[in-house]
């Protein structure tokens, strides 16, 4: 298992050396523009010319990376053009949103899949093709129009929770709960829909298996056959495909984050780069790669625990 762990984490390193270099190199390589961008078009070229050189992007944009890949290593992620507000800081007050955003969304995600997949694989009839109707329909309609239609059924028609806004935990645990129901919400409606048809599937195969009509013939009843037996096998497709889906939510977190007006690292996102904040880009890049590469790691380690094959794959 400890090598199967070193692997995992050896290969997360890359990929995160990989995108954060890929993605330095575009947004840095034309820093005069986004200087041009964050100075206004009133700025002359002498002006632009002279920022350029303070921000010390005249210089080779690998030379630049790897300054920036050794500040980020003692924590110093850059100052915003913007603001000259450390991008640390910046984060540090934004990422508990976003976190409780994608942590709650991926937690009732994995768990409402599972129980919608099994019912719909046991059940069968006008269960499986009433479940399915619905992942169908959850497919199909974009998240920020179940947003939408979210605030105007539960915070306007009945005002149940707040329309906007967020509450630290800290300050309010229940009021903190209440702000993310509608967001979170939103977004699980297309995420169990596209895990539940996996969990859906890989049970309904693995119920067809020789072992499993064994299991029955020696009379081992069928809740056990489902959930010691035929479930734990099938845990490995349903748990790649919410992995992948997290790339989606943590893209999609920009967008709901918006809506509800939640001071997440999404609303930050698109302030940055509509504005050119160069390193205010890569911190939240940083970020959402970071959510990325824990949430596939802590997948596949799961994985390999439920199925010990994947550890020798």
């Amino acid at each position: 298992m400890l090598n199967f762990l070193g692997r995992k984490l050896f290969f997360a390193l890359v990929l995160f050396l990989a995108v954060t270099a890929l993605t330095f190199m575009m947004v840095f390589s034309n820093g005069a523009a986004s200087v041009r961008q964050s100075l206004g078009e009133t700025a002359t070229d002498e002006q632009v010319a002279a920022r350029v050189a303070q921000l010390g992007l005249d210089r080779s944009v690998v030379l630049q990376y790897l300054e920036w890949l050794k500040g980020l290593l003692s924590g110093d992620l850059g100052a915003s053009f913007a603001t000259g507000e450390s991008v640390s800081s910046m984060l540090t007050t934004r990422i508990p949103v976003t976190i409780s955003l994608v942590v709650l969304a991926i937690l009732l995600t994995a768990v409402l899949s599972v129980v919608v997949g099994v019912c719909a694989a046991v059940f069968g009839g006008w269960v499986d093709k009433g479940l399915q109707f619905l992942s169908i329909g959850g497919l199909a309609l974009p998240n920020f129009l179940v947003a939408i239609a979210l605030v105007f059924a539960f915070a306007i028609a009945i005002p149940l929770f707040p329309a906007t806004g967020y509450v630290p935990i800290e300050e309010n645990a229940g009021e903190w709960a209440a702000s993310l129901v509608l967001p979170v919400t939103a977004i699980l409606v297309g995420l169990v829909a596209g895990s539940a048809q996996q969990f859906r599937g890989a049970l309904i195969d693995t119920l067809s298996q020789d072992y499993i009509r064994t299991l029955r013939s020696r009379g081992v009843s069928e809740r056990a056959i489902v959930l010691r037996h035929a479930l734990r096998n099938a845990a490995s497709p349903g748990l790649t495909v919410l992995s992948l889906q997290t790339i989606g939510l943590v893209g999609g977190a920009v967008l709901i984050e918006r809506i509800f007006v939640l001071p997440g690292v999404g609303q930050l996102t698109q302030t940055a780069a509509i504005t050119g904040d160069l390193p205010a880009v890569m911190g939240c890049v940083v970020f959402s790669v970071l959510v990325v590469i824990v949430v596939n790691v802590c997948a596949d380690l799961l994985n390999g625990w439920i199925n010990p094959k994947v550890r020798i794959s």
